[in-house]
C-alpha cells in the first residue's frame, strides 16, 4: 500500500465534508494536547527545581553606613551588617551559630590552650584581583592593636602576640588560657596593600571606608548619595571569584531611611524585598503597631523570620548608689513580684502565617541555658506576690495605705522603714563646778526649758560656765526626774541619760522604699519598663521610670548613673560571663551592670573562661548560675528573637541561631530569588 504523498494530503480539506473536517481538527488538537501533556508531565516528573544564579535583593534599613571597615564598624548595625557581606575572617558562624573555619583551611590549638595556629587556603583573592595572605592578617591584627587607630575591637587583642610562621600559617600566642578566643577570630580581615600607607589620623577619613574592598561574598559595586549628603541606597554585586560558594543573589542592595514608617510603606509598595525593626526607633508606638499601615500588616506579603540571640534583658540593681539594694531580701522581693509570662505575651509579635506569638522566650538565669544547652536552675524566681510581700516586711518595710487597710481608705499603697536617726547632739561628758563650754551651755538651756524653777536657778548663770548655780539646778533635776535620795549636782551616766531623753529632740525619720528606673526610649522597652512599675507599685513601691535617648544612655551607664537599669546584654557564641559579672568589671568599660561582687563568683568565672575542657566549663557555668540566682543582682527577664521581615519570592533562608544582628545574611550564599530545573 503506498503512503499518500504531501500533494495529496494538501487536497483532503477539499473532499471532507464540513463536520468531517471538524471531527478532524478536534482529533488533531486533542493528539497535539495529549503529546504536549506527556512531554510536560514526563520533564516535571523527571526534573527538579534548584536555585539559579539572578535577581537583585533590596533591604530597607533605617540608618547610615558610615565605616564599612572592620577596624570600626562594630558600633553601627548597618555598618556590621555591610562588613560581613563584603569582608572575611579566619572563622565564621554557620546557619546553627557555631564557629567554623572560613578563610581558615584548618587550625590546631595547643595542649595549654595558649597558641593557636592556622593554615589559610589557597588561591583566595581580594575584589580587587590582589591575593590575600598571612601578611594582610597580620597588618590587620596589629592595626586594631595600636592605638592610634582607636579601634573599638582593640580590647580584645591588646594581650595577643601575632606571629607569621610561614606565607600561609600564622599563630596567636595569648598570656592566659582562653577558650572563647576562636569567637575573637571571626574579625574581618583588611587588605594591607590598600591601607599600609593611610596614616592613622586618615584612616578615619579615607574614600575605601564608603567604597571597601574586601573578599567576602559580596564585593562594592556603587552608591546614590542625595545632595544634603544623604546616603540613599549603596549596592554589592556577587563575588563571582568567592573562595566558597558563590552567592545565587546577584546584587543585593540597600535602601536607607530616615524612619521606620518610611521603611513599611517602601514594603507595602513592593520597594523593598527585606526589613527588621529598628530598635532605635522612638515614639512610633508598639512594635505591633509599627507593622501595621493603612490597617494592613505589612507582614502579609513577607514571611517573618526568626532568629536566636544569645542575649537577655534585666534589670540591673545598682547597689553601689542605692542602700536599698545592698539589702538581697529587697531584690528577691522585687524578682518575685514579677509576671515573666505576661511581660512575654504582651511584647510579642504575632507571626501572621502562623498566628502564633513564640518570638519572647524567658529568661531565668544569666547563662541562657535554652541557648546553649546548660541545665536549668532550681532557684527560680516564680511569680509570687505573697512571697515577695513578706520579703519586704522581714525587711523593714511596712505597707500603708490602700491594700494595707483592706482597701478602704483609697491611699495608694506605700512601704516605709523607720530609721533611727542619731541626733546631732548629745550630752557625753562628765560635768560639774568648773567645767566650761559649749556642752555646758547646751546644759543650763535644757534645764532652763524643762521647769520654771530651774530656769529661776539660773536666771544670772547661763553663759557657758558650771558654777554654783547650776550645780543647785542639776540637783533639783536630779531630785525630780531620777527620784535621787543623794543628788551629786553633777551630770553622771544615769543623769546624761535622762537629760538626753528629756531635752534632746528625737526626730522620727522613715525611708521610703522608691527608686528610679532608667531604660532607652524604644517602645519595646518603655512598655517592659511601665509593666515592672505596676508590677513593684502593686506591693508598695515607689518607681519612676526615666526613658533616655539610646545617645544618652551611654555617659549613664559610663558613670553608673542610675538605681536601676532596664537593658540587654549579648554574650557571643561561646558564653564568657567574665565581663559582665566579675568584680573587677564593676567600672566602665567593664559590663558589670549590678556592680556585683562574690569571691566564689570571681573564681569560677576565671575557670571557667581558662579550662580547655566543654564539661568542666558547663559545670562552672552552672554554679555561677546558681550563685548568681540566689544573690539575686539583677532581675532576669527575656530574650527577644531577631525578626526578620523577607518577601516570599525569597527563598533559602533557614539561619537559627546568629551571635548578632548583622549575622542574618550568615547563609547568604543559599538565599536565592530564581530556579532553574534540572534531570534528576
Amino acid at each position: 500500500m503506498k503512503f499518500p504523498s504531501f500533494s495529496q494530503w494538501k487536497q483532503i480539506f477539499k473532499v471532507l465534508k464540513k463536520s468531517e473536517k471538524i471531527t478532524f481538527f478536534t482529533f488533531l488538537a486533542l493528539a497535539v494536547g495529549s503529546l504536549t501533556f506527556l512531554t510536560i508531565y514526563f520533564y516535571i516528573n523527571n526534573t527538579h527545581a534548584v536555585p539559579a544564579f539572578g535577581g537583585i535583593y533590596t533591604e530597607g534599613a533605617v540608618g547610615q553606613p558610615r565605616f564599612i571597615n572592620p577596624i570600626y564598624g562594630q558600633t553601627n548595625d548597618i555598618d556590621r551588617t555591610l562588613v560581613d557581606l563584603v569582608f572575611s575572617g579566619l572563622m565564621n558562624y554557620d546557619k546553627n551559630g557555631q564557629i567554623v573555619p572560613d578563610l581558615a583551611e584548618s587550625y590546631t590549638i595547643s595542649s595549654d590552650g595558649k597558641t593557636y595556629t592556622f593554615t589559610l587556603k589557597n588561591n583566595i583573592f581580594w575584589h580587587d584581583g590582589k591575593t590575600l595572605n598571612v601578611d594582610d592578617v597580620l597588618f590587620t591584627v596589629k592595626t586594631m592593636q595600636n592605638s592610634d587607630y582607636k579601634s573599638p575591637q582593640r580590647a580584645n587583642w591588646i594581650d595577643v602576640d601575632v606571629q607569621k610562621i610561614s606565607d600561609n600559617s600564622l599563630a596567636f600566642i595569648l598570656k592566659q588560657p582562653y577558650n572563647s578566643f576562636l569567637e575573637n577570630c571571626i574579625f574581618k580581615i583588611i587588605p594591607k596593600h590598600i591601607w599600609e600607607n593611610i596614616s592613622p589620623e586618615n584612616f578615619i577619613l579615607s574614600t575605601y571606608n564608603l567604597q571597601p574592598i574586601g573578599s567576602g561574598p559580596f564585593e562594592f559595586k556603587g552608591l546614590r548619595q542625595a545632595n544634603t549628603g544623604f546616603i540613599e541606597s549603596l549596592s554589592l554585586a556577587s563575588n563571582r571569584k568567592y573562595y566558597a560558594t558563590p552567592s545565587f543573589v546577584s546584587e543585593i542592595s540597600f535602601n536607607f531611611f530616615e524612619k521606620m514608617d518610611q521603611v513599611l510603606k517602601a514594603a507595602n509598595t513592593g520597594a523593598i524585598d527585606g526589613f527588621a525593626l529598628a530598635p532605635a526607633s522612638e515614639n512610633n508606638g508598639t512594635l505591633e503597631q509599627q507593622l501595621r499601615l493603612g490597617g494592613r500588616p505589612a507582614n502579609e506579603k513577607f514571611s517573618m523570620y526568626s532568629f536566636s540571640l544569645p542575649r537577655y534583658f534585666a534589670v540591673f540593681f545598682n547597689n553601689q548608689k542605692t542602700s536599698i539594694f545592698s539589702d538581697k531580701n529587697i531584690r528577691q522581693a522585687l524578682t518575685y513580684s514579677v509576671n515573666k509570662n505576661e511581660i512575654s505575651q504582651t511584647i510579642s509579635i504575632t507571626d501572621i502565617s502562623s498566628q502564633t506569638k513564640n518570638n519572647i522566650e524567658i529568661v531565668d538565669s544569666p547563662i541562657l541555658p535554652d541557648f546553649f544547652n546548660y541545665q536549668q536552675p532550681d532557684n527560680v524566681y516564680e511569680f509570687d506576690v505573697k512571697k515577695a510581700e513578706n520579703l519586704l516586711d522581714k525587711s523593714g518595710f511596712l505597707a500603708k495605705g490602700e491594700s494595707a487597710s483592706g482597701g478602704k481608705d483609697n491611699i495608694p499603697l506605700v512601704r516605709e522603714k523607720a530609721i533611727s536617726k542619731k541626733p546631732a547632739f548629745q550630752f557625753k561628758s562628765y560635768l560639774k563646778v568648773g567645767s566650761k563650754g559649749s556642752e555646758v551651755t547646751q546644759l543650763q538651756g535644757c534645764l532652763a526649758r524643762l521647769d520654771e524653777n530651774f530656769k529661776m536657778l539660773l536666771a544670772n548663770e547661763t553663759n557657758g560656765t558650771y558654777g554654783k548655780a547650776t550645780e543647785d539646778a542639776v540637783t533639783e533635776f536630779q531630785k525630780k526626774y531620777l527620784a535621787s535620795e543623794k543628788p551629786t549636782g553633777e551630770t553622771g551616766t544615769a543623769t546624761r541619760k535622762k537629760l538626753n531623753e528629756l531635752c534632746i529632740q528625737q526626730t522620727p525619720n522613715t525611708q521610703p522604699l522608691a527608686f528610679t528606673l532608667v531604660t532607652i526610649n524604644q517602645p519595646q522597652l518603655v512598655e517592659v519598663a511601665n509593666l515592672l512599675k505596676n508590677y513593684w507599685q502593686s506591693i508598695g513601691v515607689s518607681v519612676t521610670v526615666n526613658a533616655v535617648n539610646i545617645t544618652d544612655i551611654k555617659p549613664i551607664i559610663k558613670n553608673r548613673g542610675y538605681d536601676a537599669l532596664l537593658y540587654g546584654e549579648t554574650l557571643g557564641i561561646q558564653p564568657d560571663l567574665y565581663p559582665f559579672w566579675y568584680s573587677s568589671q564593676k567600672l566602665d568599660p567593664g559590663l558589670n551592670l549590678s556592680s556585683y561582687e562574690n569571691k566564689d563568683v570571681d573564681k569560677l568565672l576565671k575557670d571557667a573562661r581558662q579550662t580547655l575542657s566543654e564539661e568542666q566549663k558547663k559545670e562552672d557555668l552552672e554554679k555561677i548560675q546558681t550563685i548568681i540566682l540566689n544573690d539575686a543582682p539583677a532581675l532576669f527577664l527575656y530574650n527577644p528573637h531577631y525578626l526578620y521581615w523577607a518577601s516570599q519570592n525569597v527563598s533559602g533562608i533557614d539561619t537559627v541561631k546568629i551571635a548578632d544582628p548583622a549575622k542574618r545574611f550568615s547563609n547568604i550564599t543559599n538565599w536565592y530569588l530564581q530556579t532553574k530545573r534540572v534531570w534528576k
